[in-house]
């Protein structure tokens, strides 16, 4: 689905990423883990078009986009759930969810918003509330099923647990699991609880400083109790 090879992103004279390369395999979830300043977010606005690479290539479904915009990203089939829960704050529920249906695409059907209500119930009793009135764990719920109506081939989230109760968390990761199992999703997760995330991942990448550390099968990461204390905090 997704191919990343020798990928350089920098900032000026500080290098975030430094010849990083992995596969996100279609319909599976792979998890990038990492500490604060491991280059995770870089990461995934390098691949979602929102920052340029230096070097490298990025692939989606056999085609090169190395250096396309977010634009044409979302239209080939990548929604991009960025940190910090970016609702539009004066529209209604609905209309945010609609919003996302604008950005669908190219070829597929239109996801009814149903879809989006049938996911997280709690959207549909509150569709007509603004987005300012929901709580943090409904907003983020929102942003992801915004997402979702863009009918994606892949859903890029940046650290989806990020000030959430644990309870949430659960929630969240447990529909994403259900929709790559039921659906064929492909879910590319960067996530700074790295025991949630291996949780529900089939391959794990561990970032540091900008390089791959190594990449594997998301159980054997979470197993391997080096890594867990050097590089996952848990």
């Amino acid at each position: 689905m997704l191919e990343v090879e020798g990928l350089v992103t920098r900032y000026g004279p500080v290098t975030a990423l430094e010849s990083v390369s992995f596969v996100v395999p279609p319909g599976k979830v792979t998890a990038v883990l990492g500490a604060n300043g491991a280059g995770k977010t870089t990461l995934l606005r390098t691949v979602s078009g929102l920052v340029k690479p230096e070097s490298g290539r990025v692939r989606l479904a056999g085609r090169d986009v190395t250096g396309a915009v977010a634009e044409v990203m979302s239209g080939l089939g990548l929604s991009h759930v960025p940190e910090g829960r970016g609702v539009i704050a004066e529209l209604t529920i609905e209309e945010n969810l609609r919003l996302g249906g604008l950005g669908r695409r190219k070829g597929a059907e239109k996801v009814p918003i149903a879809r989006a209500y049938e996911l997280f119930p709690v959207l549909g009793d509150r569709r007509a509330l603004r987005a300012h009135q929901l709580s943090g764990g409904e907003r983020q719920m929102l942003v992801i099923g915004r997402a979702l109506m863009a009918a994606p081939r892949l859903l890029v989230l940046d650290e989806p647990s990020l000030g959430l109760a644990p309870r949430i968390v659960a929630q969240i990761f447990a529909m994403l699991r259900d929709l790559v199992d039921a659906q064929g999703l492909t879910v590319l997760l960067v996530e700074q609880n790295a025991r949630s995330a291996l949780s529900i991942a089939d391959l794990g990448v561990v970032l540091n400083l900008g390089r791959v550390v190594v990449t594997g099968d998301a159980a054997e990461l979470a197993a391997d109790e080096h890594l867990r204390h050097a590089y996952l905090g848990f």
